[in-house]
């Protein structure tokens, strides 16, 4: 039993979501190359239900890592961003369904239904971190 308990917090262990770190500007000016568009996500059970949400047709990102090199990384359904705002609060969200619009950032925190976060201002985050899982 424990082998098994050890395998299992090993593998847990070397499994982890690479951290990239991205500064407001950059993202404003990657973003503004973007178009808003309808993403379609099915459910993995039958029968198959097509669920949608607004995102941006982002594909590739660019940031940097934790040693402050510059990394590009794919977006995916699993790529969340995690932005800290000035009060020292934490909207964490998925990066594909980030928008930009009127100095305000907005996403959703799920892709099988519009769960929209509260409007963030731009000038009021203080970090954003990018989480590719």
């Amino acid at each position: 039993m424990k082998k098994i308990t050890s395998c299992i917090f090993a593998s847990l262990l070397l499994t982890s979501c690479a951290t990239y770190h991205l500064s407001t500007e950059s993202l404003v000016q990657q973003m503004a190359a973007t178009q808003p568009e309808r993403k379609y996500i099915y459910s993995p059970d039958l029968p198959f239900i097509p669920f949608s949400v607004e995102g941006n047709s982002l594909q590739r990102l660019r940031c940097l890592d934790k040693n402050g090199n510059t990394q590009i990384i794919d977006v995916t359904n699993r790529t969340s961003v995690r932005i800290t705002l000035a009060d020292s609060t934490r909207k964490t969200f998925y990066f594909n369904t980030l928008l930009i619009k009127d100095s305000t950032i907005a996403g959703s925190k799920t892709h099988f239904f519009e769960m929209r976060i509260k409007p963030i201002l731009l000038k009021d985050v203080v970090k954003i971190e990018v989480q590719k899982s």
